[in-house]
């Protein structure tokens, strides 16, 4: 599990449970299956409804996506790959890097090696590559849009199931004494609501929103490197470029993990 998200889901625990307990709260009061059913039922039934089947299922797939630890490329081997194949692009030609794509784990890099292999026009390589990313980045916003929209109507949802609690207990005004908890029970939906979407699908989206973001970073410099190779660029200026993309400790492991993968 994300280290990240491990020891937020159980921050957010354990300042839920202190403030029941430091205010002399009785857990009891706060379990109540029919408001349960009525949040989290409806919430998960109105985003259903906002989608297609296989759609839905796979945004809530992408809970357990979210709570694995990311398998995040490391930039600086991306780069390293990328300067070894220009290297070798420029010293024997484009056509030896089919056999340096062999060794490459990445899809994404061989498929354009190869594309650039095959003698394909420069604008159809990055067209091509582009699109991918645009097809990635729609699949996985469709994703996060599930865990958005259930985020969004947790808390419409536990509006409603208070108001369908106003409602019944108005209707039993006979009994004052039985007024308070009425009322009670009528919030608990609004504090289940608030809950689905603030401690669970909320923090999950972003997540994998974060996770998404590095991973186009990590093809867009994919791209800008196959083309770069592409235009016999020399492997040092290749290797600035693509750390132009990354932050300033980034470039420090890059640099430190590059002992001259360029030309001198």
């Amino acid at each position: 599990m994300d280290l990240a998200s491990l020891i937020g889901f159980g921050l957010c625990t354990f300042f839920l449970i202190f403030g029941i307990l430091s205010g002399g709260g009785n857990f009891a009061w706060f379990i109540d299956p029919p408001s349960l059913l009525i949040t989290v039922g409806g919430a998960l039934g109105a985003t259903m409804a906002s989608y297609k089947m296989d759609e839905f299922i796979n945004g809530l797939k992408g809970l357990t996506l979210a709570l694995k630890e990311p398998s995040k490329q490391n930039p600086a081997e991306s780069i390293s790959t990328i300067i070894g194949l220009s290297n070798t692009a420029r010293k024997e030609g484009l056509l030896a890097l089919d056999e340096a794509t062999q060794g490459i784990e990445d899809p994404f890099l061989r498929k354009g090696i190869m594309l650039v292999v095959d003698g394909t026009d420069p604008d159809l390589v990055r067209g091509i590559l582009e699109t991918e990313l645009s097809a990635i980045e729609g699949r996985h916003k469709k994703v996060t849009g599930v865990l958005d929209r259930v985020g969004e109507m947790g808390p419409a949802w536990g509006m409603i199931g208070t108001l369908i609690g106003l409602i019944i207990m108005l209707q039993n005004m006979s009994d004052a004494a039985s007024i308070g908890p009425a009322m009670a029970v009528a919030l608990i939906t609004t504090m289940y609501g608030s809950l689905l979407a603030n401690w669970i699908f909320g923090p999950l989206s972003e997540k994998l929103k974060d996770n998404t973001s590095h991973e186009l970073m990590m093809k867009e410099v994919v791209v800008e490197g196959i083309l770069s190779i592409q235009a016999g660029e020399n492997p040092r200026v290749i290797e600035e470029k693509l750390k132009t993309f990354l932050s300033p400790k980034a470039r420090e492991a890059v640099a430190s993990s590059d002992d001259g993968g360029g030309e001198g």
